[in-house]
């Protein structure tokens, strides 16, 4: 398929984070975009205010007659779509050219050449780092990217031809569509067993990522069964983390590569995965030659990425963070990341599980890393594209919750539970909705003050 021959690029769930960086991306080369979603957010909002017609309601009636044009369009959907959802059932019967976004993905870079983030947890902050990095060392490169970075308030980086970062997502096995140079992989958690069944079948599905490149253009976290260059923290790795301390708020370290000692980088992200995320985001701008003050410099600047340890008040007395973890090991980075930076504060949790299934195959996990909070505020299950398990509720995983200091509250009630809760930081945790509320839950804690 030839990407230069269409026009009308129309999406099918454009309001998804991966989706609507495509979006951005082909209304910034001049194509004709629009698209439906089922829920209005701010980041469809977004994407209106940029001129994108985007509807709510799936009806064949408000489609733009441009995009009726076969010969000229391109239909892209997510695996998040219902397979009775009407207007795809429209597009595929009447032989249009529909791909899901991994595919496309795959097109828009297979002529570059590519750095592909994999990994359960990790990708987007890993790949978004990356991104800046190159981006601001002059790199033509065109990122696309799982979360809003608050350095470009996007999901896209730059409007390069020559090179591409993507995330290689493991979901429905999308990352196999891509074409690698320059590959690393975070982590190889159990995730999605709805669609592997087991963690061995999703191990097997990242060697096949893995070699796509040779083992010396890959970085892996040192614990990984992989063979390529290894990433560690206060350890022996191709790549190593050393020194390591906190000056005012941010961590500072050195860099063990290879023989070479790269002193006093900055980094303002806390957590030490976001650390490895750094520091993996280092050492594949290194390989690809950029310079190392140029990385030094763009560490530094590197403000986060909306959700992702995203602090929305950083007070003396008040803190309060949202971030987007929806996994047990992705929820004890966050307490981790939070005791360190905050020892001696009370801490106050809410989550929102995302997926029945997840919530199912992971209960003793989130039961565990919940519980090392002071308070737990739980939410109802967000079930995204699934319908309910029977016996799997919030409930279940509250009983779980060994923390006395629980409870299970609706989404309507969490800023008036959050304006009657008394601590010194607050947390909002998971991959629903909730993030939704944050700045209503953001105006209640400061009228508290």
């Amino acid at each position: 398929m030839n990407l230069n021959q269409i026009h009308n690029i129309y999406f099918i769930g454009i309001g998804g984070i991966g989706m609507s960086a495509l979006a951005r991306y082909f209304m910034n080369i001049g194509k004709n975009v629009a698209g439906y979603d089922k829920t209005r957010t701010q980041l469809t909002d977004e994407l209106e205010a940029l001129g994108m017609k985007i509807h709510f309601e799936d009806n064949l009636d408000l489609i733009d007659d441009s995009f009726l044009n076969k010969e000229n369009t391109l239909v892209v959907i997510t695996p998040a779509v219902p397979k009775n959802h009407s207007q795809w059932n429209y597009f595929l019967s009447n032989d249009f050219e529909v791909k899901k976004r991994a595919e496309v993905l795959g097109l828009i870079t297979k002529d570059t050449f590519c750095f592909a983030v994999a990994g359960t947890h990790g990708k987007t902050t890993t790949s978004s780092i990356l991104g800046h990095i190159l981006f601001e060392s002059g790199v033509d490169v065109t990122a696309f990217l799982g979360g809003i970075v608050e350095n470009y308030n996007s999901n896209l980086i730059g409007n390069g031809k020559t090179v591409t970062v993507v995330e290689a997502d493991e979901f429905d096995r999308s990352f196999l569509h891509l074409h690698p140079n320059l590959a690393c992989v975070t982590s190889m958690d159990a995730d999605h067993l709805d669609i592997y069944g087991d963690s061995a079948t999703i191990e097997a599905s990242f060697v096949e990522f893995a070699d796509k490149v040779s083992a010396k253009d890959l970085f892996v976290a040192k614990e990984l069964p992989l063979n390529g260059n290894t990433i560690g923290i206060n350890e022996e790795a191709t790549f190593s983390a050393q020194n390591i301390r906190i000056e005012n708020g941010f961590y500072v370290f050195d860099v063990k590569a290879n023989t070479e000692l790269v002193t006093n980088v900055k980094f303002g992200l806390p957590g030490h995965h976001n650390l490895s995320n750094a520091l993996i985001a280092f050492a594949m701008a290194k390989k690809y030659g950029v310079e190392n003050n140029k990385i030094i410099s763009a560490l530094a600047s590197f403000k986060g990425v909306r959700r992702r340890f995203s602090f929305q008040i950083r007070e003396e007395n008040l803190v309060y963070i949202d971030d987007y973890a929806h996994h047990p090991t992705e929820i004890n980075a966050v307490h981790q990341a939070v005791r360190e930076l905050y020892p001696n504060k009370k801490i106050v949790a809410a989550f929102q599980p995302h997926l029945f299934s997840r919530t199912n195959d992971f209960i003793d996990g989130f039961a565990e890393s919940l519980s090392k909070f002071d308070e737990i505020i739980l939410l109802d299950i967000y079930p995204a594209r699934e319908l309910p398990i029977e016996g799997v509720t919030s409930e279940w995983l509250l009983g779980k919750i060994t923390n006395e200091n629980k409870k299970l509250v609706t989404n309507e009630n969490l800023v008036e539970t959050f304006r009657n809760t008394q601590a010194d930081v607050y947390v909002t945790i998971g991959a629903g909705d909730i993030g939704e509320m944050v700045k209503n839950i953001k105006k209640a804690l400061h009228e508290k003050v």
